[in-house]
């Protein structure tokens, strides 16, 4: 994979044709079978970490990716980041599982996208997220709203006071929520 990045010509000899193999992937990825897979371990960690097998508080957060000259009309201009590109808008579990994952043009605002992360996540999840940590960036009614209507209450982690780097952040002490259902 690393001298080839993965070409199908490139398969082991002992594998079929690189024809019937790339076929069997395309199959595979119109019925969605690895997202199932994906789905199918991240409850057997979570069990296997004693905790129920869905999760019942999210976090949703955002990213801007930089454009190539491949990405074309998808990308757009994030001001706060100052990159033209794509954002990918995901949802995790609170020990980090991939629940969901959007990608918008680098112009559309996180709260635009709650409706839809909400929606994805209760799929994936049998409808068991009841709340959602997010960052200042998923304020306001509309987005508010948009998650109550999935059954989902929004938590806004605020800092006091701008930091850089990854900080580790508690909130919502009224959320009812034991640290092992989530």
């Amino acid at each position: 994979m690393v001298k080839t990045g993965a070409q199908w010509d490139y398969l082991p000899h002992d594998f079929p044709p690189p024809h019937i193999v790339s076929e069997q992937a395309q199959r595979w990825m119109q019925r969605g079978v690895f997202e199932d897979l994906v789905h199918d371990l991240r409850e057997t960690l979570r069990q296997w970490q004693g905790r129920a097998a869905q999760p019942s508080a999210a976090i949703y957060d955002a990213r801007t990716l930089q454009s190539s000259p491949e990405s074309g009309e998808r990308g757009g201009y994030d001001g706060a980041e100052r990159r033209q590109g794509s954002k990918e808008h995901m949802a995790v579990d609170t020990l980090g599982h991939l629940l969901t994952l959007l990608v918008t043009p680098a112009n559309e605002q996180d709260r635009a996208q709650v409706a839809e992360l909400s929606k994805a996540v209760q799929a994936v999840t049998g409808k068991q997220v009841e709340v959602a940590f997010v960052e200042q960036g998923y304020t306001g009614s509309e987005a508010e709203s948009a998650a109550a209507q999935e059954g989902i209450a929004l938590c806004v982690v605020k800092l006091a006071e701008a930091r850089k780097g990854f900080v580790l952040l508690f909130c919502c002490p009224g959320a009812g929520r034991s640290a092992r259902s989530a």
